[in-house]
C-alpha cells in the first residue's frame, strides 16, 4: 500500500497482521498524519522502531532492552489501569496547574492598574514596601493547597492543551475586575473616612523627609483599609477562578483550599488590631468599614462569576 493508501486504511481499520518492524512504524506515521494521538505497546525487538515513532511508547519491565529504551512509559505489573488512572491524575495535575497560572496572572494584571491609578491620584503610597510583600506571602500561602484541589469530572474527561490565547484572555477580562473594587474602596477611604487629611508636622519631617506624608494617620488608615480588603478578595476569588461552575454550590474546593481562605481572611482582618500592627504601619479600622467590605467581597464575587460565565458560553476559557 501507498502512504495515502494506508492513511486512509487507518481509519477503518482495526486489525492488521503479519508485520514487519517498518509496517509497525508505517502504520503509526499514517495515524499520526491523520491527526491522532498514537500510544504503542510493544516488548520486543521488532517493536523498538514503532515505540520511538509514537507520541506514547508502551513497554513492560520484562522486555527485551532495547524495546525498554525505546518506550516513554514502562509498566512494572501487567495492569493497563495503570495508564488509565496515569492520564487521569495528569489532567487533574493540568487544570491544578492552570488554576495557579489564571489567579496568579490575573491578580497581578489587576493589582497593576490598582497601584498605577492610586499612585496618578493619592498625595502618598497607597500602600507601603513592606505591606505588599505581607499581601503576597499570604496570598501566595493561601495558594498553596491548590495541588489538593477537587477537580470535576468534566475537567478530565478530555485532554486540555496548552492554548495561551485562551488564559490570556481569562487575564484580560478577570484581571481588571479586582481594579473596579479597588478603586470603589479608594473611593471610600478617602472620601467617606477622610484619607485625604494628609497633615503633614514638622517632626514627621525631621524623621522621615520627603517621605512623611507616607506615615500620616490618613496613610495608615488608607494603607489599612486597602490591604485588608485587596488580600480578601484576592483569597476569596480563588473559589471562583478554579472551577468553571457555581463556586461553594456547584463546586466546593478541597477542605485544604477552604481551610486556607478561612484561616487568611481571618487573620487578614485581626492583623489591624494584632500586635504586628504598628511594626507593619496599620491602624485599627472603623466599624463602619466591615459592612462595606462583606458588600464589596459579595459584588466581587457576584461581578467574576457573571464573567467568567460569558467567557465559557463564548468559549474563550
Amino acid at each position: 500500500m501507498s502512504d495515502p493508501q494506508l492513511a486512509e486504511a487507518v481509519e477503518s481499520t482495526d486489525i492488521f497482521a503479519r508485520l514487519s518492524p517498518a509496517h509497525k512504524q508505517r502504520i503509526v506515521r499514517a495515524l499520526q498524519l491523520k491527526g491522532h494521538v498514537v500510544g504503542f505497546m510493544g516488548d520486543g525487538i521488532n517493536d523498538a522502531p514503532a515505540l520511538r515513532a509514537a507520541d506514547v511508547g508502551i513497554s513492560v519491565d520484562n522486555a527485551v532492552d532495547i524495546a525498554k529504551e525505546s518506550a516513554d512509559v514502562i509498566l512494572l505489573e501487567k495492569n493497563l489501569m495503570v495508564l488509565e488512572e496515569g492520564v487521569l491524575e495528569g489532567r487533574k495535575v493540568f487544570v491544578n496547574i492552570l488554576k495557579y497560572v489564571r489567579m496568579g496572572a490575573s491578580s497581578n494584571f489587576g493589582n497593576m492598574f490598582s497601584v498605577i491609578g492610586a499612585s496618578a491620584w493619592l498625595p502618598y503610597l497607597p500602600m507601603s514596601p513592606v505591606q505588599v510583600l505581607t499581601n503576597n506571602l499570604l496570598y501566595d500561602f493561601s495558594q498553596v493547597p491548590i495541588p489538593t484541589d477537587n477537580v470535576g469530572p468534566q475537567q478530565t474527561a478530555k485532554p486540555r492543551p496548552w492554548q495561551i490565547g485562551e488564559i490570556a484572555k481569562f487575564i484580560v477580562f478577570i484581571g481588571p475586575i479586582s481594579s473596579i473594587f479597588d478603586y470603589t474602596t479608594y473611593a471610600i477611604m478617602w472620601f467617606v473616612f477622610k484619607c485625604n487629611h494628609v497633615g503633614v508636622t514638622p517632626d514627621l519631617v525631621a524623621r522621615y523627609g520627603s517621605d512623611a506624608a507616607d506615615h500620616t494617620y490618613s496613610a495608615a488608615l488608607f494603607h489599612t483599609g486597602w490591604f485588608v480588603e485587596s488580600l480578601m478578595t484576592q483569597t476569596l476569588i480563588i473559589h471562583v477562578i478554579r472551577t468553571n461552575l457555581i463556586p461553594f454550590i456547584q463546586s466546593r474546593a478541597s477542605w485544604q483550599l477552604t481551610l486556607t481562605t478561612v484561616l487568611i481572611m481571618a487573620f487578614g482582618a485581626y492583623l489591624p488590631f494584632s500586635p504586628l500592627a504598628r511594626p507593619l504601619g496599620f491602624v485599627a479600622l472603623p466599624v463602619l468599614y466591615w459592612p462595606i467590605l462583606v458588600v464589596t467581597l459579595l459584588s466581587y464575587v457576584g461581578l467574576t462569576q457573571l464573567i467568567k460565565m460569558w467567557l465559557i458560553r463564548k468559549a474563550w476559557v
